[in-house]
């Protein structure tokens, strides 16, 4: 989980300086995961078309598991899933599905923008309940594509937060970037220009 939030650095510089939609249906990542100088695994994601209650909308999906060694003692494989409007950049439906060391959940919870409601079914305890949540909330995998798609590269300045209010478990908390530099990086594509950013959540929330 700790690696999904570091992923919004390098979303954020692959696509924040275009102004127009930072991403559509076929866009796909791969990213590899080190712990020093070894390699701990890798996690990809993926945008396609879906329909969703007879909407259209982007289905996003986050694939995540360790390799080597380490999954033989702690095997972590790691599902997320949004269903996202493709006009109002607002989550309709988030999925877990994680495997880490034994520890397993599946959770789905559909959100209701109108009550500002969100249902949480625990698939595994076959339980449901109902949370409010503020407007506009995002979920944990579509608050890196909202913030492509709404941060401001024109005024940013050294120092800015960005805030976006993210639904977890079953609460919303504030989620919190802040905008560190410009920066050139040499990969083997090139010189790429970059935006530097550092997440923020609050102390004791998860992603700590």
């Amino acid at each position: 989980m700790k690696n999904l939030l570091l992923l919004v650095t390098f979303l954020l510089s692959v696509s924040v300086f275009a102004q127009k939609k930072a991403f559509q249906d076929g866009e796909w990542f791969k990213f590899k995961i080190t712990y020093g100088f070894l390699n701990a695994g890798y996690a990809t994601l993926q945008v396609d078309n879906a329909i969703l209650n007879g909407k259209e909308v982007y289905h996003v999906k986050g694939y995540g598991r360790n390799t080597g060694v380490s999954r033989i003692f702690f095997k972590v494989e790691d599902i997320y899933e949004s269903y996202m409007d493709k006009q109002k950049d607002i989550p309709y439906r988030f999925i877990r599905n994680i495997d880490e060391g034994g520890h397993t959940r599946d959770i789905q919870v559909d959100f209701n923008h109108t009550k500002r409601e969100a249902l949480v079914f625990d698939k595994k305890r076959n339980t449901k309940e109902t949370f409010s949540f503020p407007t506009g909330v995002q979920d944990m995998l579509s608050t890196f594509y909202y913030l492509r798609n709404h941060i401001d590269t024109k005024n940013l300045k050294t120092g800015d937060f960005t805030d976006v209010d993210m639904f977890y478990g079953e609460e919303s908390f504030k989620f919190r970037l802040k905008f560190l530099r410009k920066e050139v990086i040499k990969t083997k594509f090139g010189q790429i220009s970059t935006l530097v950013f550092r997440p923020y959540v609050e102390s004791g929330r998860v992603f700590k």
